[in-house]
């Protein structure tokens, strides 16, 4: 019988596939139906909205999952959480209304305006995922997580078949997609949890909530900022045309962390339980990260295999060989990546939220400064060296502060995996000019250095078997 953990994160991948083939799907379209200069205009309006809901949200998300998680009660948490989005949502939203009528008009403040609706939609439907995500309830967490992108494909790809699709045709079905989601969360939850969903206003009891997510709203402000930063600087201070090319890159590094994105929200439950224990388990601990960092960076190998030959093919030459370097430079933030988000939730699932924030500090410093230097001087590139910058500095923090002695030697994983897929990328294309050979033989290369440097070991079926045997 498969345990509760196998079953989660078949659950979670399974959403995250679909989702991730979805997305592909819209963002294909998107690329490839729009000239350079609207899709880059599009992605500056979504970087804004993007930053500006994730700050709203204070951190309270990650929050709830921890409270509920831990065994707080479902209805008055949800309650306390739909009132928090829609306060924050409608003010947000009204304010942006408002200046709309002290700037001047521009096409991008526009869609930022019409493509806002739908993200306000998406953003009311954020209590009921991620309560769901607290009660580790994965199948309807599933469910509620693909109806907007399920929407947005079919719709843009019917539109694409019969007329061709243009700004106005992806605001509508972003929006409709977005309002869809919703409809979809409040129904399924009611249904699937039982639970009664009811606003009930308490101001006690918000005021403490919001008091216990100010580490984590600090947080959160920084995060949201370095999410989309490069983005919005290169929209600013370059030009659209630009952006389409480095969001492009961006797009797909994103989609190339789905390994990531499967483990990620299966992390803060197990370890939220792991540290509520007398003895922690650190061998599988450190298992777990360097099965994570094997698996980062042989993504690492195949970005950069496949890259120019297949972007160039499916964008008819648009963004492929333009980005080779951009592609590189972004692959190798992914092991970090990796290594920061197990670290971060190690230390969330103990509470340490100050040490988080300064992390993060850190991180947006970093960024910030290499963007305003690099960018002007390497243009895209620039920003994918200064997000790596960032990401590096993070991982070194958390080293630093790491008070868990087994874990304090992971970072030699994190190098020896990277250097392998380097050099294995490396030697294939240099002996290897076809692309389909190059990456036969890469692969199995990759493996027998990593049998090599020890970071595959025989003994690893038993540590896999005890992680995931509760």
């Amino acid at each position: 019988m498969k345990s509760k953990l196998i079953r989660n994160l078949s659950v979670n991948t399974l959403q995250l596939i679909l989702n991730q083939l979805f997305g592909l799907i819209i963002f294909y379209l998107l690329s490839t139906g729009l000239d350079k200069k609207d899709f880059g205009a599009l992605n500056l309006a979504l970087a804004v909205l993007l930053a500006a809901f994730n700050i709203l949200s204070l951190g309270i998300d990650q929050l709830m999952i921890k409270k509920i998680a831990a065994g707080a009660a479902v209805a008055p948490a949800l309650s306390l959480y739909i009132c928090h989005v829609l306060i924050t949502g409608f003010s947000f939203y009204g304010l942006m209304i408002l200046c709309r009528y002290f700037f001047p008009q521009t096409e991008v403040y526009n869609l930022i305006l019409l493509a806002g609706i739908g993200k306000l939609m998406i953003f009311f439907s954020t209590p009921f995922k991620q309560v769901a995500n607290g009660m580790e309830r994965f199948n309807l967490l599933a469910y509620m997580s693909v109806a907007s992108n399920l929407i947005r494909c079919i719709s843009l790809l019917v539109f694409a078949l019969l007329q061709g699709i243009g700004l106005k045709i992806i605001i509508i079905v972003f929006i409709t997609g977005d309002l869809g989601e919703l409809l979809v969360c409040i129904y399924l939850f009611s249904k699937r949890t039982k639970t009664r969903i009811a606003v009930k206003w308490n101001k006690l009891n918000y005021i403490k909530l919001l008091r216990e997510s100010l580490p984590q709203s600090g947080v959160v402000v920084i995060t949201s900022a370095l999410a989309r930063f490069d983005w919005i600087f290169i929209g600013f201070i370059l030009s659209a045309v630009r952006l389409a090319e480095y969001s492009f890159a961006y797009r797909v590094f994103e989609i190339a962390t789905f390994p990531m994105l499967a483990i990620a929200p299966l992390l803060l439950p197990l370890f939220t339980r792991l540290f509520q224990q007398q003895e922690i388990n650190t061998e599988n601990l450190k298992f777990l990260i360097r099965m994570e960092l094997v698996v980062a960076a042989l993504i690492i190998l195949l970005l950069n295999i496949c890259w120019s030959p297949v972007i160039d093919w499916v964008t008819a030459g648009k963004y492929g060989a333009v980005n080779i370097k951009t592609i590189f430079i972004l692959s190798l933030c992914m092991p970090l990546l990796y290594m920061n988000n197990f670290l971060w939730t190690l230390n969330f699932a103990q509470g340490r939220f100050k040490m988080i924030l300064t992390s993060f500090v850190i991180t947006l410093l970093v960024n910030v400064a290499g963007d305003c230097i690099f960018i002007p001087l390497y243009q895209n590139e620039g920003a994918a060296l200064a997000f790596f910058l960032s990401c590096l500095a993070q991982t070194i923090f958390y080293m630093k502060k790491n008070d868990i002695p087994a874990l304090r030697t992971i970072w030699h994983s994190l190098i020896v995996c990277t250097s392998c897929a380097i050099v294995s990328g490396l030697i294939m294309r240099t002996i290897i000019l076809n692309v389909e050979v190059a990456l036969l033989f890469a692969v199995p290369f990759y493996v027998v250095l990593l049998i090599i440097t020890r970071q595959l070991k025989r003994t690893d079926k038993i540590a896999f078997q005890q992680l995931f045997q509760h």
